[in-house]
């Protein structure tokens, strides 16, 4: 069955065990096992043994519950709007096309998605277009990077240029999610895996952007988006080594999942004490391990408490998916009863009506 831009399959199927690092918590203090988190699902395609991470504890931060000046004019072509969250999913349904199951999910919210997250590798054409997204929808294009050299050096430009091309054709705004989880160790495009140089990634990143710029690709709202913790934790891997700089971002994104049993301000709080101040946030990835009984519904109502207390959140978007090979949870919303209605409570709230 034809998907568009699906969520990448693993090069090698990992169990479970071995991708959530179950054997590596087990030799970490009682007292730091609930702040780690690995990899969100993408990641199982480059997962590597390494040790626990620790998510970074930035300096001061803003109020939780009072909206910094500068963000109301935040977000680029996709506009950051006080008090409305956009919610949207990557969606990819067992047995259904994506208009299938976006039909699915308007049912049984009674709304339209706001933005559709799609996922493209480095040498893909992206999309001109995305079939069944609404008209008042944005796509969210997760395209992969590649080593820091072949971008730095402009061996890759012609690529580039057609991928700014192919952006701009679908005359929307369109938000671009490039190189996310770059302070991960799982990915090609992390400094990890290209001499431990941020300075390679924030040049990089400023060159796509520049040639975005050139090829008039003036609808395509810039996202950055890290993983809530790193791996290495190391000063050459942290936040603000790996940030481009408020002229080359739009939107401050990060992936967060609930996996073993992590508050949402456990995982979301730091990267919001971080750049609430200056950036509109968006949780670009989240999901929520099943543990039984209603601790998914729990932690979906505990999560939209945490976004109705910090106004600088715009955005919202769930793996909603029970396809990703190799891998046995199944992030989809609507696993159970309860979930599905923790869900369509958060959907219809006054917080997510952006």
């Amino acid at each position: 069955m034809s998907r568009q831009g699906i969520h990448r399959a693993p090069r090698r199927t990992l169990s479970r065990r071995y991708f959530l690092g179950l054997a590596a918590l087990a030799a970490v203090p009682a007292g730091a096992a609930t702040v780690q988190q690995l990899r969100s699902p993408e990641t199982a395609a480059e997962a590597t043994t390494s040790p626990g991470r620790v998510a970074e504890t930035p300096a001061a931060n803003p109020s939780a519950d009072a909206l910094p000046a500068g963000v109301a004019k935040g977000g680029g072509t996709v506009p950051f709007r006080n008090g409305k969250a956009l919610l949207g999913a990557y969606l990819d349904l067992s047995g259904k096309t994506t208009a299938q199951a976006l039909a699915l999910r308007r049912r049984q919210m009674g709304r339209e998605e706001r933005i559709l997250h799609v996922f493209y590798d480095w040498d893909d054409q992206l999309p001109t277009k995305l079939t069944g997204i609404a008209d008042h929808a944005f796509p969210m294009v997760s395209w992969r990077g590649t080593g820091y050299a072949d971008i730095i050096n402009g061996s890759h430009d012609a690529l580039i240029k057609r991928a700014a091309r192919r952006l701009k054709a679908q005359k929307r705004p369109v938000l671009l999610r490039w190189g996310w989880e770059m302070n991960g160790d799982w990915y090609g495009w992390s400094p990890a895996r290209n001499a431990n140089s941020p300075d390679g990634y924030i040049e990089s990143w400023k060159r796509l952007h520049g040639i975005f710029a050139d090829e008039g690709a003036d609808n395509v709202s810039w996202v950055w988006s890290p993983n809530w913790n790193s791996s290495p934790v190391a000063d050459w891997n942290t936040f603000a080594a790996l940030y481009p700089g408020d002229k080359y971002v739009d939107w401050v994104g990060v992936s967060g999942y609930n996996l073993h049993h992590e508050t949402p301000d456990t995982i979301f709080g730091p990267i919001y004490r971080s750049y609430a101040n200056h950036k509109p946030l968006m949780i670009t990835e989240v999901g929520a391990v099943d543990n039984g009984g209603r601790t998914k519904a729990d932690w979906i109502a505990l999560l939209a408490q945490w976004v109705g207390n910090h106004p600088a959140v715009g955005a919202v978007v769930w793996f909603d998916t029970d396809t990703h090979p190799g891998y046995d949870e199944k992030w989809r919303l609507d696993t159970d009863s309860t979930s599905l209605a923790a869900f369509v409570a958060l959907a219809k709230s006054a917080r997510f009506s952006g």
